[in-house]
């Protein structure tokens, strides 16, 4: 089976996959926590492991039991593998956190129904952060989101990969619907003009950073 086939993801045993239930920016319900528990028990799990990006990876599946353990759990796969938009991460905001300015679970939240899975040229990750303390790591996300007590301001180009890069700061003081258009023009731009196997800042290196602004700007 090829990796990515059924939503699952080949271990290093050669032998066993994993599989992501998709829970948006990182937030599940106690009903759906049971069934993750249940379905980990039915069968027999070794390994449960929260991700960076605050999903569970549910890890040690044989191959027959892949399509049973989807329908036991009844939760949408995430896109853990693929070039597509990945995770989308974002801190608690002004939903409970006494610093935050602006409302990334929301913006989060309107992000993720629309890219989630998204299909590009090579994989992209987002970060909402409700402030400048940038919980979600917005700096280091192919397209970033920081809020201050002005609106959002937009990172683009950075990654934590094999070759790390910070985001360059694209614009600020935006309302959530001019961030959600400024991010349709970001996600869209690289979905035609980007490489395989290219991240976004690279491919922000390789036109100039002035371009990339006029081209999703003006």
């Amino acid at each position: 089976m090829k990796d990515g086939e059924k939503a699952a993801v080949l271990q290093r045993d050669k032998e066993t996959y994993a599989i992501v239930p998709h829970f948006p920016l990182g937030i599940i319900t106690p009903e759906q926590l049971r069934h993750v528990a249940d379905v980990a028990e039915k069968y027999e799990l070794p390994v449960l492991k929260i991700t960076s990006a605050g999903r569970i990876a549910m890890v040690g599946l044989k191959e027959n039991d892949i399509d049973n353990a989807w329908d036991d759990l009844g939760i949408a796969p995430g896109h853990a593998v693929g070039l597509c938009v990945r995770s989308i991460k974002a801190c608690p905001g002004t939903a409970v956190c006494r610093l935050g300015t602006q409302d990334s679970l929301g913006l989060g939240m309107a992000l993720d129904k629309k890219y989630h899975g998204y299909k590009l040229t090579n994989k992209f990750k987002i970060g909402v952060s409700g402030c400048v303390n940038s919980c979600g790591e917005s700096a280091v996300k192919d397209l970033g989101f920081i809020g201050k007590p002005k609106g959002w301001t937009v990172l683009v180009g950075g990654n934590a990969a094999a070759r790390p890069r910070l985001a360059d700061q694209l614009v600020t003081g935006l309302n959530d619907d001019e961030a959600m258009a400024v991010a349709e023009k970001v996600i869209e731009w690289f979905r035609e003009n980007g490489k395989k196997g290219e991240r976004l800042g690279r491919t922000i290196d390789r036109i100039g950073l002035d371009e990339f602004k006029k081209a999703v700007l003006d």
